[in-house]
């Protein structure tokens, strides 16, 4: 069973994105911050992480930069969520190394197809 670790501080958004990838069948852990992310992520090691951009600490562009930029964890793919969908935001999204953005509210359907393709890719 594919692993997807959950990283949003708004409960939510989380509980949310945390039900409809639960209802795909795939196992989810979810947490509050980036550095929670960051203590979690060599325990349970994700297939893949979907995380907010906008959160109190360090943001969603730093969390994915500092992934990107570690050995360790440089492959797990990274979806960026957030409010915030302007082209500029999604330019950083690349700049920071996400595999992929989406808007939110986050559609259940694009949520799913995108983290299986990520998955499978």
């Amino acid at each position: 069973m594919s692993k997807v670790l959950v990283v949003d501080d708004s409960l939510t958004d989380r509980r949310t994105t945390t039900t409809y990838l639960e209802q795909a069948g795939l196992s989810v852990m979810d947490v509050e911050s980036a550095e929670e992310a960051l203590e979690k992520v060599g325990q349970y090691q994700p297939n893949i992480i979907v995380l907010d951009v906008v959160m109190g600490g360090k943001s969603g562009f730093e969390l994915c930069r500092t992934l990107k930029a570690d050995l360790a964890t440089k492959k797990i793919p990274v979806i960026l969520c957030s409010s915030k969908s302007t082209e500029a935001d999604k330019m950083w999204g690349d700049v920071v190394g996400a595999d992929a953005y989406l808007a939110k509210p986050v559609n259940r359907d694009e949520l799913i197809d995108k983290v299986q393709q990520l998955i499978a890719s």
